[in-house]
């Protein structure tokens, strides 16, 4: 039996994020100039986790992994074709937490934490239903359509729910005949591993869904150690997982890293899945890149990299039936 201090510890490493700018500022020693650049969001603030930020180069903004999460005054520019829904979640709710978008399967948006803010998230102005405790709505909704094959646990990140809470609703899931499939999007474990403990992965054994992770890396520094070994606990407990990037200007817009990307993934034996075209929320203009730029990026992977190793280049259109291939 685990002792309450080491189940919590994933809780205590939370607790060491960065969110205050200043903080943040000292650690990486910006300037004054470069301190000028920050915005203070209150909105969508700076939450960071430790381990990444000592990833980060000390002195510069144009370090690729704090591009990801710390928030400039390029997020107030205007620009057309930018919306605070660009994906049409409003559009697809069966409830205020529940969002099917595509046949057979359902989104739970079961949280509105996060382990950490990127700038470029498409779901940092969705309205989280965060007043109505329990899933009672959701469960109904699910049991009633038996078309319904797969569940995907979103959020905010699945993994901060407590197991204890996970349990619960898994369970309540496992019991409903026609589910076949539960699949988790995080990206939890790229700064906070620690969340794949042992009391954790003791609840992943008692599920009897095939069980997928489909993880969110967009550079390979941000997989250590650390990451891939917490990440193999879940494979070894016969999960599936898969990674979905987003091409994002100045953090992964070329070609080598992109490569050593994948490399990395499927050297772990985790699949490249997606590459996102960015997501058109508000405020996250300046990581566009040109999809011309994109096809150009997949030709190059394409000739270096076997087949299995090159994600899917595609971009999540609103109201269509799957995801648009590019």
């Amino acid at each position: 039996m685990l002792q309450l201090s080491e189940v919590s510890h994933w809780r205590r490493v939370l607790r060491t994020n960065f969110t205050n700018w200043r903080e943040l500022s000292a650690f990486l020693e910006l300037d004054e100039q470069q301190q000028s650049e920050i915005a203070i969001r209150p909105d969508f603030p700076l939450n960071l986790p430790h381990r990444l930020a000592q990833k980060i180069a000390k002195g510069t903004l144009d370090d690729p992994i704090l591009r990801q999460f710390l928030p400039t005054h390029s997020e107030a520019k205007v620009l057309p074709g930018f919306a605070a829904d660009p994906v049409g979640d409003e559009h697809c709710q069966k409830t205020t937490k529940l969002l099917q978008k595509y046949r057979g399967r359902v989104l739970l948006v079961c949280t509105s934490a996060c382990a950490m803010h990127c700038r470029y998230c498409f779901r940092q102005n969705f309205d989280y239903d965060v007043e109505l405790k329990g899933f009672a709505n959701e469960l109904e909704q699910i049991a009633a359509d038996p078309s319904i094959r797969e569940v995907i646990l979103s959020g905010g990140d699945p993994l901060s729910l407590s197991d204890a809470i996970l349990e619960g609703l898994i369970q309540d899931l496992a019991s409903i005949p026609h589910l076949r499939r539960l699949r988790f999007h995080t990206r939890f474990p790229i700064g906070i591993p620690e969340r794949i403990d042992q009391s954790f992965l003791g609840l992943l054994e008692r599920v009897p869904l095939q069980t997928w992770f489909v993880i969110h890396a967009n550079h390979p520094r941000e997989l250590d150690e650390d990451v891939l070994g917490a990440l193999q606990q879940l494979q070894r407990r016969g999960v599936t997982i898969l990674n979905q990037a987003v091409l994002l200007k100045g953090v992964n817009d070329s070609a080598d890293v992109l490569s050593e990307l994948s490399e990395r993934l499927v050297d772990n034996g985790i699949l490249p899945y997606y590459l996102h075209q960015l997501d058109r929320v508000q405020g996250s203009g300046h990581f566009e890149v040109p999809e011309a730029e994109g096809h150009a990026l997949i030709d190059e992977l394409q000739k270096r990299l076997s087949g299995y190793a090159v994600p899917k280049y595609v971009r999540e259109v609103a109201g269509e039936s799957s995801k648009r291939l590019l």
